[in-house]
């Protein structure tokens, strides 16, 4: 069930199995690091870890929506809140992260953000 904190969208595990499925234009990131990334994630996710958001800030469109992904739901909720304050409105954090995650995982450096422009979704 959908809700809201600190006014950010919270989607948990089962709406965003539906989300992915849909394949919706939303934009999914992870914010977590390589390693962690590395060791599983949902597959075909970009990584881009928290503390390089605001490299990609300037580049990313402020009209598209943007759900961030981490592993427990803290840090893709502050990454929602910072895109928030640079003028995004449309972002969502994954509320359960990567702790509540039930659905497939892929290991490995699948796909690491060096661009903006690759985040149209593969």
């Amino acid at each position: 069930m959908t809700f809201e904190q600190d006014g950010i969208k919270q989607v948990e595990v089962d709406e965003l199995k539906a989300l992915l499925e849909k394949k919706s234009d939303i934009v999914f990131i992870d914010v977590r690091e390589l390693d962690e990334y590395d060791q599983g994630h949902i597959p075909g996710i970009p990584l881009i870890p928290m503390n390089t958001i605001p490299q990609f800030a300037n580049e990313m469109d402020k009209e598209q929506t943007y759900l961030f992904i981490c592993r427990s739901g803290g840090r893709s909720q502050n990454v929602s809140l910072y895109m928030k304050e640079q003028g995004f409105q449309h972002v969502m954090n994954y509320s359960g992260g990567m702790l509540a995650w039930t659905g497939d995982v892929q290991t490995g450096p699948e796909w690491i953000v060096k661009d903006s422009k690759e985040l149209k979704q593969k």
